[in-house]
């Protein structure tokens, strides 16, 4: 990473979502510096975080680009303990290591930790996580300070870190890491299985309409 790459990684507010179309922030500070970014492809820093990037690049700011997002409040990630299956598949998507929990047992979200970045949503079989609002009327960078900028980059170095030295988190009591074909399909089976447990448990709760 070159200097100024560097002083724009800086810049950035860490929460590691991907929304400008990289796969972390240190992803697009290098493509900015190598002119293969715009300096406003980062809603969670918002028209604040554009300005922070003009200032090191010597560009005009200008608008988040929508293409990418708007800037909004700042949200946690709330799991719907109930329907929770303790598939995993959100342990390894949060960048922050911010969920945490066992194989078949409920997971949650430790808050101080949770960047608001989203990535584990999509990947829940049971959509039972959504995202609460924490910081109504404040967004980018007057909804996230400084402080919680380095303790979400300290968090995602560290989760990167377990990856590159342990894999991404195993899909069972297996030695194979959870992009393994057998891994795969043990997974997918599990999800299948809880899936199907979970609609048994919420046919009981059914009224009878016969």
């Amino acid at each position: 990473m070159t200097p100024t790459a560097a002083r724009l990684l800086d810049a950035l507010p860490q929460t590691q979502c991907t929304r400008c179309g990289y796969p972390d922030c240190a992803g697009y500070a290098d493509a900015i510096d190598a002119g293969e970014a715009d300096i406003n492809q980062c809603p969670p820093g918002g028209a604040e975080g554009v300005a922070r990037l003009a200032q090191v690049t010597g560009k005009a700011a200008h608008p988040i680009d929508p293409r990418f997002g708007v800037e909004g409040p700042r949200a946690l990630a709330v799991i719907d303990e109930a329907w929770c299956i303790g598939c995993t598949l959100c342990l390894d998507a949060c960048p922050t290591d911010a969920i945490v929990g066992i194989h078949k047992r409920m997971h949650t979200v430790i808050d101080a930790h949770c960047t608001g970045c989203e990535l584990c949503i999509p990947v829940c079989p049971v959509d039972c996580i959504s995202l609460e609002t924490v910081t109504p009327g404040r967004s980018g960078w007057q909804a996230w300070s400084q402080d919680q900028a380095g303790h979400a980059r300290a968090r995602y170095a560290a989760h990167a870190t377990r990856r590159s030295r342990s894999g991404p988190v195993l899909a069972s009591q297996g030695d194979e890491p959870a992009n393994a074909p057998e891994a795969t399909d043990r997974k997918r089976a599990i999800v299948e299985a809880a899936l199907a447990r979970a609609r048994a448990a919420a046919a009981k709760t059914l009224p009878n309409r016969s």
